[in-house]
């Protein structure tokens, strides 16, 4: 009876160990540092043209992060003055919207200087409507809508 129980108990332990190594490790991107050549134009940039909500707002040290997030969720941006071997406008990133147009007037109403929409975002004939516009730094948005939203 002992041999039979351990067998069961090593049989579990592979059973168990093989478990975890398929669970996922990762789910989702939560943030990512942008660096940025002046905090508080990048901040007022973020949240008044964007419409970002600035979460966290914090330094010490002469060091200061601020961490800014999408109106509809997603992924945070941490604003960074001190970005290690990272550069101010070397960044390319996507804004998904459910109203291309809306979008497009709202942010030249602010005086945020975009391209005009095109619809070829993967391609001619992609019928994906797009357009783009840069941050104080030069990092590059890609505003897109999908296909049938």
């Amino acid at each position: 009876m002992k041999g039979r129980f351990i067998i069961l108990v090593s049989i579990f332990a592979v059973a168990v160990s093989s478990a975890a190594y398929s669970q996922q490790l990762f789910d989702k991107i939560s943030m990512t540092l942008m660096a940025v050549s002046n905090m508080d134009q990048s901040k007022a940039f973020y949240t008044g043209k964007l419409g970002f909500t600035a979460t966290k707002d914090y330094g010490g040290g002469g060091y200061r992060w601020v961490t800014v997030v999408p109106p509809g969720g997603g992924a945070r941006i941490t604003l960074s003055a001190y970005f290690g071997n990272l550069k101010p406008g070397t960044m390319q990133l996507y804004l998904s919207t459910p109203d291309i147009q809306l979008a497009y007037n709202t942010l030249r109403t602010e005086g945020v200087k975009v391209t005009e929409i095109k619809d070829n975002l993967y391609g001619p004939g992609s019928g994906t409507k797009w357009f783009s516009l840069d941050d104080p730094d030069g990092n590059q948005w890609l505003i897109w809508q999908e296909p049938g939203r």
